[in-house]
């Protein structure tokens, strides 16, 4: 079959990531894959081999208002790629964002499946109106997390928890990766530059803690890192990395990988670095609530801590990094957890749900396009 994907910003980040692995799944299974990108810069979906790349236009701004303009504007030019679908294709939009295939898609009576990986837009007007597009044109819905799918408890369309699964060839490189029997004391955070992401909360244990070393691997430039740390004093235990397109030697620098998401302003619906990290057998501090908390279990491949509370993080971090007893059994149960997690039960997931909708009945196929009734959102 032929399958329309779309996206909005191509970044090194997890949803781009996720659905490029999806493309490469596709295209193994036989199917013919276009990619619909707003922005075809350095990023996962960046030169997809085998996949039939259709760009639009769309430029992120820092700025709300002029971030809010070019989004409106790219979502017309989408529009224009309406002529090349088919009614008997399949639609699928990666994120809640380009709202504009999913529409495409309704118009031309395709069935339409929405990829929710998270349902925190701002402002909450974006997300409100975002959300109605899901009620209005989605015929199936996947989430990444059982924490997503309890976000969207009005929709009257099938939801599928699917998540999120790791890169094969990154687990054959963390493979070869032994546990550590002496820890320096090597603390590792991956995450996009953004307070709510525990930033801040990062720096102040790196103070507190001068017998330990700190990397913070940051998705941003090096001036959006000296902009963000222009004020700051940053200790010489602490060292601030900007995008990496590999993150293979940061994990295998890595005793500890943290998650420090404030849980009042950001929570994670997945948590995809915990998930690589564990691939190296590295044990994980993450928040106590979200999808990440289904990943990581409390106690086994690490802690559930509340990075609001820098003392009960703090204390975590010594007790792992000081017992090598209770380092070592998480380490090994971290890697353990990863197997529920390869890409095989994610394809396989993936591939159910397409043959379930090429099976749909001809009478729903061929329906004409109408609003699904959702009076909750």
């Amino acid at each position: 079959m032929k399958i329309h994907a779309f996206h909005l910003l191509n970044d090194r980040s997890g949803s781009p990531k996720v659905l490029r692995a999806l493309c490469q799944a596709w295209l193994r299974q036989g199917h013919e894959v276009h990619l619909a990108v707003g922005d075809v810069g350095e990023g996962f979906l960046s030169n997809v081999p085998g996949v039939i790349l259709h760009p639009y236009r769309y430029k992120f701004h820092h700025h709300i208002f002029l971030r809010l303009w070019a989004y409106a504007v790219s979502q017309l030019f989408l529009l224009m790629q309406l002529g090349r679908i088919k009614r008997e294709d399949i639609v699928y939009v990666n994120t809640l964002l380009p709202f504009a295939g999913a529409l495409m898609g309704r118009l031309k009576g395709a069935q339409v499946v929405y990829h929710i990986h998270e349902t925190s837009q701002r402002p909450r007007a974006l997300k409100w109106f975002l959300l109605k597009f899901v009620s209005w044109c989605a015929d199936h819905v996947v989430v990444v997390s059982q924490h997503v799918a309890d976000s969207l408890p009005c929709l009257t369309v099938p939801v599928v928890v699917l998540p999120n699964a790791i890169n094969e060839d990154f687990v054959k490189q963390a493979g070869p990766c032994q546990f550590k029997s002496i820890l320096p004391g090597n603390v590792l955070m991956v995450c996009s530059l953004k307070s709510y992401k525990g930033v801040d909360q990062f720096l102040a244990l790196a103070l507190a803690l001068p017998q330990y070393h700190f990397r913070l691997v940051a998705n941003a430039s090096l001036v959006e890192i000296g902009r963000y740390f222009g004020l700051h004093s940053i200790p010489q235990n602490l060292e601030i990395w900007p995008t990496q397109s590999n993150v293979h030697p940061h994990y295998a620098w890595a005793d500890v990988v943290l998650n420090l998401s404030l849980l009042d302003q950001w929570v994670e619906t997945f948590g995809l670095t915990a998930l690589e990290a564990m691939a190296y057998g590295r044990p994980v501090l993450v928040p106590p609530l979200g999808g990440i908390a289904e990943l990581v279990q409390h106690g086994n491949q690490g802690f559930h801590v509340d990075a609001r509370n820098l003392p009960e993080v703090q204390q975590r971090l010594q007790n792992l990094l000081e017992d090598p007893t209770l380092y070592r059994r998480m380490a090994q149960s971290a890697r353990r957890r990863v197997e529920a997690f390869r890409e095989t039960a994610f394809e396989a997931g993936i591939a159910s749900l397409l043959a379930s909708i090429t099976f749909l009945n001809a009478e729903e196929n061929s329906r004409k396009w109408k609003p699904h009734s959702n009076p909750c959102i």
